[in-house]
């Protein structure tokens, strides 16, 4: 039997499915993420401007899989202040370059999935996905298997990404 090693998964499958909590916005693992006091490192955090920050996916489909994440808890697009959505364009814009710069993709996905059925993970609080792709980096694994293939460690990430925007802010 081969065996995929993933640890940061270990959160995801250990995690209290089923208790809900009454409170969207204390139940919103970004909001969690950016109120909990942790470092910026151990929240996987890459980036934070004034309306919106920037995180590794801790679940990547991909290595370099981004999200920008508005700080404020907002459900629907419709909902997000004209300041904040310009921000979270302009993030975008800038990571797609920090993406090709480090991973050289073919192309890249970027997108939202606003609501469960859309297939959002997190539903009550919108972001952005930044995804590099490359031919040929769908195989049968993710598709048969249920499993995905990381090349690189999601600390290992988080450096390389926190690297070159330090390289570009000196």
């Amino acid at each position: 039997m081969d065996y995929l090693w993933s640890p940061w998964r270990y959160r995801y499958v250990t995690r209290g499915e089923g208790v809900e909590d009454t409170s969207a916005k204390s139940s919103c693992v970004f909001c969690h993420i950016v109120d909990c006091g942790a470092s910026d490192k151990e929240s996987l955090i890459v980036h934070r401007g004034r309306h919106n920050f920037v995180m590794l996916n801790c679940y990547p489909y991909v290595s370099g899989h981004l999200m920008v994440i508005p700080y404020a808890h907002l459900a629907t697009l419709s909902e997000v202040p004209v300041e904040t959505a310009q921000e979270l364009m302009l993030l975008s814009c800038n990571f797609e370059g920090v993406l090709r710069d480090l991973y050289k993709p073919d192309g890249l996905n970027l997108g939202m999935n606003i609501g469960r059925a859309a297939g959002a993970g997190v539903d009550k609080h919108i972001h952005m996905h930044l995804l590099p792709r490359w031919s040929g980096d769908v195989n049968f694994t993710t598709t048969i298997g249920e499993t995905r293939v990381l090349p690189e460690d999601l600390e290992v990430t988080w450096e390389r990404v926190h690297e070159k925007l330090n390289n570009a802010a000196g």
